[in-house]
C-alpha cells in the first residue's frame, strides 16, 4: 500500500511552528513536489543541499535537483536569509567556545563529517561560517589554503575551526591534533589568529583552547 503523504501543513497549524522539523519546514515552503519527485524527497534532497555547501551556492546547487527549479530555489534561500537575518544578534560575542555551539550544533547531527571555518572580527563578532569540506574522513588534506582564503577576503581578526564526529566521541584524534597544529603555524604567518578548534559531537563538545592544546599568543 502507498505512504499516506504527511500534512505538514494542518499538523503545524495544529502545533505551532516549533513542531516540524528542517526537513518539514522545507516542505511547507516548496507546497508541493512533481509528478516524479513528492515533497517529502525534495525536501529531503534540498535539506542534504544546504547542509553540505555555502549560502552562496545554495541557489545553484538546488537547481540542479531535478523539479526544483529556479522558483523553489530562490523561495527556499529567501526564507533562509531572512531567518538569519531576524536572529543575529549584532551585540553577541565570542567570549568563549559554548558561544559558538549554538551556530554549529546542527552539524553534529550529521552522518558525515563537516569541516568548518567561522570567522570573526576584532569585537569577536562572527562574520562568516564556511563549509571548507564534507565527509573527508581525512583532515590531513585539508590545504591551509582552503581555511585561509575566505578570512583574509573577510579581512577576519581571527578564526575559529570546528568538525564533527559523526561517530560520537569528541576526544580528538592524533591527527585532528597535528592538523590543528599545522593550521596554527600557518595561521602565526599570516598573523590571523586561531582562537580554538571545536569538535562536536550530539552529546558534547571539546574544545582545543580549553583543553590547552593551542599555543599561547593566538589572541
Amino acid at each position: 500500500m502507498k505512504e499516506k503523504p504527511i500534512d505538514i501543513r494542518s499538523l503545524v497549524l495544529k502545533n505551532g511552528l516549533s513542531y516540524p522539523d528542517d526537513r518539514e519546514l522545507i516542505m511547507l515552503i516548496l507546497g508541493t513536489g512533481t509528478r516524479q519527485m513528492p515533497v517529502e524527497v525534495m525536501s529531503d534532497k534540498i535539506l542534504k543541499t544546504i547542509l553540505n555547501c555555502n549560502p552562496e551556492d545554495w541557489v545553484e546547487n538546488m537547481c540542479r535537483i531535478d523539479g526544483v527549479g529556479s522558483s523553489r530555489a530562490l523561495a527556499v534561500a529567501a526564507a533562509l536569509e531572512l531567518g538569519r537575518r531576524h536572529n543575529r544578534n549584532p551585540q553577541a560575542v565570542v567570549n568563549k567556545p559554548i558561544d559558538v555551539i549554538p551556530f554549529i550544533k546542527h552539524y553534529a547531527m550529521q552522518p558525515s563529517e563537516h569541516f568548518v571555518c567561522i570567522t570573526v572580527n576584532g569585537g569577536r563578532e562572527i562574520m562568516n561560517i564556511q563549509v571548507i569540506c564534507v565527509g573527508a574522513g581525512n583532515m590531513a588534506i585539508i590545504k591551509p589554503a582552503e581555511i585561509f582564503s575566505q578570512p583574509i577576503k573577510d579581512r577576519a581578526s581571527g578564526i575559529i575551526l570546528c568538525h564533527n564526529h559523526p561517530g560520537g566521541h569528541a576526544v580528538p584524534s592524533e591527527q585532528d591534533i597535528q592538523t590543528t597544529n599545522r593550521l596554527v603555524k600557518a595561521s602565526q604567518i599570516l598573523g590571523l589568529a586561531l582562537l580554538d578548534h571545536l569538535i562536536v559531537t550530539k552529546n558534547g563538545y571539546f574544545s582545543f583552547l580549553e583543553h590547552g592544546m593551542l599555543p599561547t599568543g593566538q589572541e
